[in-house]
C-alpha cells in the first residue's frame, strides 16, 4: 500500500470530510478530502493492491486518519463506489462502507465507478473491461439519462448510432469498442482513483442523497441488466430497419 499525503488538517471544520472507498478494479484506493470552495483538498490517498482488499482496506482507511490527526468521528460522509467491477472487490468496498457508516452513523453516497471515469475523461460515455469479451459500458445522450449495461458484440451492434466517443482506462476495453464501433474515438483515460470520487461525492451528499444502507448492494451489472436496459437502446434501431415483405420473406 502506498499513501499519498498531500495536506494536513489545519483549517476550521467548515466542509464535510469525506472518506471514499473504491475496491472495484484490478487495484483499488482510498482517499480523504474536503472541497473548500472550489478547490478540492485531498488529505491523503493510499493505493490497494488487488485481491488483498479484505486484509488492508480497513487499516489504510485508519491510517489515513491516523496521518491527518482526525478520527473516524470527525468524517461526515462516506462515498463508495459500488461497481461495476470484480464482484468480491465490489462486495468488500461496499460492506467496509456499510461497517464504517453503521457504527459512527455516517451518510454514505453510491457512485458508479463508470460515472467517474466519464467525468475524469470529460467524456459522457466510457466503458471498462466486463473479462469475456464484454465491456461495463455507460451511454449518455443529450436526450435522455445515462444508461449503464453489460455489453457484448451483439449489444454493441445493436446500438444505433455508436456514441462519437467513449472513455477507456484498460486495453481489454479498448479492443472490443474498436472492433465494435470501428469509427468511435476511444479517449485512453487513467484508471479512476478514489479521489476522483470527491467532486460528484460531495455534491450528491449536499443534495441529500445519501442512500440507505439496508438497500445499499453492489452495481454488479449482471446480464439480466443488459436485457433490460440494452433492448431499450436497440428498439429505435428495430423500428428504424427495413420492414421485410411476405415476398421476400417467401423469396
Amino acid at each position: 500500500m502506498n499513501s499519498v499525503t498531500t495536506n494536513r488538517v489545519n483549517t476550521p471544520n467548515l466542509f464535510p470530510l469525506l472518506l471514499v472507498i473504491d475496491t472495484c478494479g484490478p487495484s483499488g484506493s482510498v482517499a480523504l478530502g474536503r472541497i473548500p470552495g472550489r478547490d478540492l483538498e485531498i488529505l491523503g490517498q493510499a493505493e490497494l493492491a488487488g485481491r488483498t482488499y479484505s486484509a488492508t482496506l480497513v487499516s489504510a482507511v485508519a491510517e489515513l486518519l491516523h496521518a491527518a490527526k482526525l478520527h473516524l468521528s470527525n468524517v461526515n460522509g462516506i462515498i463508495v463506489v459500488n461497481g461495476p467491477g470484480s464482484f468480491t472487490g465490489v462486495r468488500v468496498g461496499v460492506s467496509a462502507a456499510k461497517g464504517l457508516a453503521q457504527g459512527a452513523e455516517i451518510p454514505v453516497i453510491a457512485l458508479s465507478r463508470l460515472e467517474i471515469l466519464a467525468r475524469k475523461s470529460g467524456v459522457p460515455s466510457a466503458a471498462l473491461d466486463a473479462h469475456r469479451g464484454e465491456v461495463f459500458l455507460r451511454l449518455e445522450r443529450a436526450d435522455s439519462a445515462a444508461v449503464e449495461l453489460l455489453a457484448g458484440p451483439g449489444e454493441l451492434a445493436a446500438i444505433h448510432p455508436a456514441p462519437t466517443r467513449v472513455a477507456v482506462c484498460d486495453e481489454a476495453a479498448a479492443a472490443v469498442l474498436a472492433s465494435a464501433w470501428p469509427q468511435t474515438q476511444l479517449v485512453r483515460t487513467p484508471p479512476p482513483l478514489a479521489s476522483d470520487a470527491l467532486r460528484p461525492g460531495e455534491a450528491r451528499l449536499i443534495a441529500g442523497a445519501a442512500v440507505d444502507l439496508a438497500l445499499l448492494d453492489g452495481h454488479y451489472l449482471r446480464r439480466s441488466d443488459a436485457e433490460i436496459f440494452g433492448a431499450d437502446i436497440a428498439a429505435p434501431a428495430a423500428a428504424a430497419a427495413p420492414a421485410t415483405s411476405p415476398e421476400s420473406k417467401n423469396a
